[in-house]
Parts: structure tokens; C-alpha cells; sequence
């Protein structure tokens, strides 16, 4: 058996691939290894008895699987975390989460007219201060409020 290496380098040069993507016809052995030059193996190419491999790629399947499960809460237990609680869930994020939810239940409260404008006001600082660690802590604060007036 003849050494085509050099055959097969100036393939990957034509082709602009790297050598280990070079397929050689095994049934056209003799005339590949006639091959010496560049336009020879430029015709080779152009009969499909050398041809360029498919790049391998990295399948994706596992992963998704893997975030899927995550997703629907698997897979998420002590020993799976890495970093801080904080770092997980920012102090930030947990506090933007509350106070957007807060806000937007102070806006609905107005609109419907069961609070006037300087008790929104008021209730708004507080949200601001960090009075109120849910809606629901709101909601009673404001019946304590309702009964109060009653």
C-alpha cells in the first residue's frame, strides 16, 4: 500500500480543511496515489473520490435534558450548589421582586379607589422603607387600616 499523505495534504490544502478531514476513495487507491499534483487532485475532488468529512460537533442533547430537569426543580439539591445564597439569588433581585409586586398592588388599590391618593402616598414611602415584607403583609395592613377608620 502506498503512502498517500502527501496526496492527501494537498487536499486539504485545495479544500482549505484540515487533514484528518480529507476522505480518500478507498476503491480509487491507484488513482489517487497517481495524484502529483495539485490540479490532479483538483479533478480527484471534482469526481468525488476525495471529499471533506463532516466537522463533529458536541450534541446539545444532554444539556437540554439536564436544564430541563432543573427547570422542574430536579437536580438542585445542597450538593449541587456552588457559591453563596446570595450569589444564587441576589439580595437585589429578591428585593426588586417584592417591591415591584408591592407597588403594583398599592397602584391597584388606588385605582379602585379603596385608598386615596395621600394614604397611596404614605404606604408607598413605607414600601420604600421596607415596612412590608409581602403583599399579603400590605393587604393586612391595610384592613387594620380600614378597620381603624370604621
Amino acid at each position: 500500500m502506498t503512502d498517500l499523505a502527501n496526496q492527501r495534504r494537498m487536499a486539504a490544502e485545495v479544500m482549505d480543511i484540515g487533514v484528518n478531514r480529507v476522505w480518500l476513495n478507498p476503491d480509487a487507491f491507484k488513482d489517487i496515489a497517481a495524484a502529483l499534483t495539485r490540479e490532479d487532485i483538483r479533478a480527484l475532488i471534482e469526481e468525488d473520490k476525495i471529499s471533506a468529512r463532516a466537522i463533529k460537533g458536541v450534541s446539545k442533547a444532554r444539556a437540554r435534558k439536564l436544564h430541563e430537569a432543573r427547570a422542574y426543580g430536579h437536580r438542585k439539591g445542597h450538593g449541587s450548589r456552588s457559591g453563596a445564597k446570595g450569589a444564587r439569588r441576589p439580595k437585589k433581585e429578591q428585593w426588586m421582586k417584592k417591591v415591584r409586586a408591592l407597588r403594583s398592588r398599592l397602584r391597584e388599590l388606588r385605582d379602585n379607589k379603596t385608598i386615596d391618593a395621600s394614604v397611596y402616598r404614605k404606604l408607598y414611602m413605607k414600601i420604600k422603607g421596607g415596612e412590608y415584607r409581602s403583599r399579603a403583609h400590605l393587604n393586612s395592613h391595610i384592613e387594620q387600616l380600614k378597620s381603624k377608620e370604621a
